[in-house]
């Protein structure tokens, strides 16, 4: 943790709500993007991030420091997550296929591509985007964290407060998982007959 950011925890601790909003500041929209990712929808990762805001602060008195306050951000925001998609286990999808912004897309077109492949690569993105959707919360969290926020398998354990065995299964049956929704979409240029 940088100096400035170890004073506005330190300030956040002891009450002073200017150094709590300079701290959120930093993270908001990591969160943000975190919550979209899980669920699909932009009103519930509004609905988490201020969820997610309310347990910091409400709980900010007992951040140790054992880890890095991201780390314990990033924890805080997929255990809400995953608590949201619990609650709504039978209808888990509710969305529509829109992505205005493009910033949520994956992966990111390569801005070299001629207009076919872009519009092509964007469709990939955007099943890739739908297929996600589909695997259970544990698994999702494990693809948005290590394949499109690249943190390493140390990192993951921390913020989901599992162990490393754990991680590194779960990644493997989150990409068989993933990879398997985009085959029986014919998305991976598979037969789904052949399978």
């Amino acid at each position: 943790m940088n100096y400035p950011e170890k004073e506005l925890v330190r300030k956040s601790r002891n009450g002073d709500i200017e150094a709590f909003e300079s701290l959120i500041q930093s993270y908001e929209k990591r969160i943000f993007n975190i919550a979209y990712r899980m669920t699909g929808d932009r009103e519930d990762a509004y609905d988490i991030s201020q969820e997610v805001c309310i347990k910091i602060y409400k709980f900010i008195k007992k951040f140790r420091g054992d880890s890095s306050f991201g780390t314990w951000v990033y924890r805080i925001t997929s255990n809400v997550c995953i608590d949201e998609l619990r609650k709504r286990k039978a209808n888990v999808i509710p969305f529509t296929i829109t992505n205005p912004e493009g910033e949520y897309e994956i992966p990111v077109a390569d801005r070299d591509k001629l207009p076919d492949e872009a519009y092509e690569s964007k469709e990939l993105s955007e099943a890739i985007r739908l297929c996600l959707l589909q695997l259970e919360p544990k698994y999702r969290v494990m693809i948005v964290l290590k394949d499109i926020y690249g943190y390493k398998y140390e990192e993951i354990s921390k913020i989901l407060n599992i162990n490393m065995g754990t991680v590194k299964s779960r990644i493997n049956r989150a990409r068989k998982l993933l990879k398997d929704e985009l085959e029986a979409g014919n998305l991976l240029g598979t037969n789904p007959s052949k399978k």
